[in-house]
């Protein structure tokens, strides 16, 4: 398959398995994102989430991250199922091959920025990651409610771990889509960690953990890698998982 949309990767300090030894940049390109907001590739962006979207401040604040946003989202916003499966797949063939040669670990980041706007790009990744078994990947979104719901195409894939980013504007969807679908993950937005074992509990789930990184409890990047790699709970998906807009417990 080909590249034909001209899709481009990202190095996220945040997410890579590799870094420099400097422990300072990303050696690999292991996360994929769109230009955000509810004008672009969020239409379900709540309230609370504008607020503090970190994504969009990146944008606002480095304009060669956004340009690669906008061109991103750009090219898949109109592109059809099978020119979305083309490049899609492409992207994460290259992955595979960046990760080979740096000998670490597969795992892909599906929007540092953006979310999943519309079923058939939802669907088109579905296919992606079940033709590449090798790559675990990870994901949220706030794309669960009548505006755009994306559950569904994504819930079954086996090397997909899958969080509904629940917030006060959100929490009801939340109940409802975890009903049909209990083994989806759930990260809360609030502003305190301990405020997000409320919304554990009303959604009738187990405490989880509280992002450490967020919490300053570990660097953004270590020569290692990433925190998110280093963490590895989101990843794996073993828990739910709360974030802290204020970064306290």
């Amino acid at each position: 398959m080909t590249n034909t949309l001209d899709l481009k990767r990202s190095k996220d300090r945040k997410t890579t398995p590799s870094a420099t030894p400097n422990g300072k940049v990303a050696n690999v390109s292991n996360a994929f994102g769109l230009l955000s907001g509810r004008a672009y590739s969020c239409p379900a962006q709540t309230s609370a989430c504008e607020k503090v979207c970190y994504a969009g401040r990146l944008e606002k604040v480095f304009t060669g991250f956004r340009k690669v946003m906008e061109h991103n989202y750009n090219a898949v916003k109109n592109a059809s199922y099978d020119d979305l499966v083309s490049s899609l797949d492409a992207i994460i063939k290259d992955f595979i091959v960046e990760s080979d040669k740096r000998k670490s670990a597969k795992v892909f980041r599906i929007h540092h920025d953006g979310d999943f706007f519309s079923n058939t790009y939802a669907q088109a990744w579905a296919t992606v990651m079940k033709n590449n078994p090798a790559v675990t990947f990870w994901a949220y979104t706030r794309s669960f409610t009548p505006v755009c719901n994306v559950v569904a195409d994504l819930a079954d894939v086996p090397n997909l771990t899958l969080y509904l980013s629940v917030d006060s504007d959100n929490e009801t969807y939340a109940k409802d889509v975890l009903v049909t679908f209990p083994r989806v993950r759930v990260a809360t937005l609030t502003e305190t960690a301990t405020e997000g074992k409320t919304v554990m509990a009303s959604l009738g789930r187990k405490v989880g953990g509280a992002c450490p990184e967020v919490l300053g409890r570990i660097p953004l990047i270590t020569n290692e890698g990433g925190a998110c790699f280093s963490c590895g709970l989101c990843i794996t998906g073993k828990a739910d998982i709360r974030f802290a807009s204020k970064g306290v417990v």
